[in-house]
């Protein structure tokens, strides 16, 4: 009975460890696969993250790594390769160049801007509104009436 429970154990441990796709995940082929995205559609990963069992993009590029540092490429050379084939869109981050430099500081200057406004907007409530000044003869007038209106009460 022990015996059985320690075989089916071995097999159920041995199926799970079949499904891991880590084979192909040297640490050279991961420091690659970071600064490349996983283009198959489905994940917004990068080839060297994509946890997806048989992805039909990250598989593929970790072998073309692979093949790529046995012939003794260098990391940006194996980066720019992919870059050729499939554009800039193979890239995890932009380049900082043209466009995507106006992209990457759209938002602080944004938020920047947004919290001047919300200064300039919580100073401008904070001053007291200015105080005409008030005829004493329109003001006499007013407390005469007041006056005459409290007689009436009592």
């Amino acid at each position: 009975m022990r015996s059985r429970s320690l075989l089916l154990l071995f097999l159920v441990t041995t199926f799970c460890v079949a499904q891991v796709s880590s084979a192909l995940l040297t640490p050279d082929i991961r420091r690659v696969g970071f600064r490349l995205a996983c283009l198959c559609g489905s994940c917004k990963n990068s080839v060297g993250d994509c946890a997806m069992l048989e992805c039909h993009y990250s598989k593929p590029a970790r072998e073309s790594i692979r093949d790529m540092q046995a012939r003794g490429m260098s990391d940006d050379d194996i980066v720019a390769d992919f870059v050729k084939r499939e554009g800039k869109r193979a890239l995890v981050v932009p380049p900082s160049e043209g466009f995507n430099r106006l992209a990457w500081w759209m938002t602080p200057l944004m938020a920047g801007f947004g919290l001047a406004l919300i200064y300039w907007y919580i100073q401008r409530q904070r001053k007291p509104a200015p105080v005409e000044e008030v005829d004493s003869k329109v003001l006499e007038q007013y407390k005469d009436s007041i006056e005459k209106d409290l007689a009436k009460l009592d």
